[in-house]
């Protein structure tokens, strides 16, 4: 099963807010390019729209929108995602991650294009009180792990 840490950008306040996503709502996920529109309710957010602006592997490399596939090439850079030069002209050769998502990928930025009538606060509050109530079940059992 894939897990992703959604990053999700405010453009009106601001904020960013990073919400997991896990089971069936991240498989939806994979395949999905940079650029590409998506709907809220795979992110826990119903009646939003967002667009995917980029991510990181599971080893950290950035993911580039004009390097198509899945996978890691090493490419030389002279500006742009994943390489900030110092001088100028400067150039060197970085590796960094294909712009499709896929199951290496561990986290997938995105920015909010459309708007629903509940702000985003509220409705990342109401999921992190769920997640609240499974956890506070969780040290129940490690404490009896612990006992034996």
């Amino acid at each position: 099963m894939v897990d992703f840490k959604v990053v999700i950008n405010d453009t009106k306040n601001g904020k960013s807010h990073q919400i997991e996503v896990t089971g069936h709502h991240a498989n939806s996920l994979i395949g999905k390019k940079i650029g590409d529109e998506v709907d809220g309710i795979f992110v826990s957010l119903p009646g939003y729209k967002l667009q995917i602006t980029g991510g990181t592997d599971k080893d950290g490399f950035s993911m580039r929108n004009d390097l198509p596939g899945v996978g890691r090439r090493r490419l030389l850079l002279s500006k742009g995602q994943g390489f900030n030069p110092i001088e100028k002209g400067m150039r060197k050769k970085k590796s960094v991650k294909g712009n499709t998502v896929n199951q290496d990928v561990v986290q997938v930025n995105m920015k909010v294009i459309k708007y629903s009538s509940k702000p985003i606060n509220q409705l990342i509050t109401i999921q992190k009180k769920d997640e609240g109530e499974s956890k506070e079940e969780m040290p129940e059992g490690k404490e009896k792990k612990e006992e034996q």
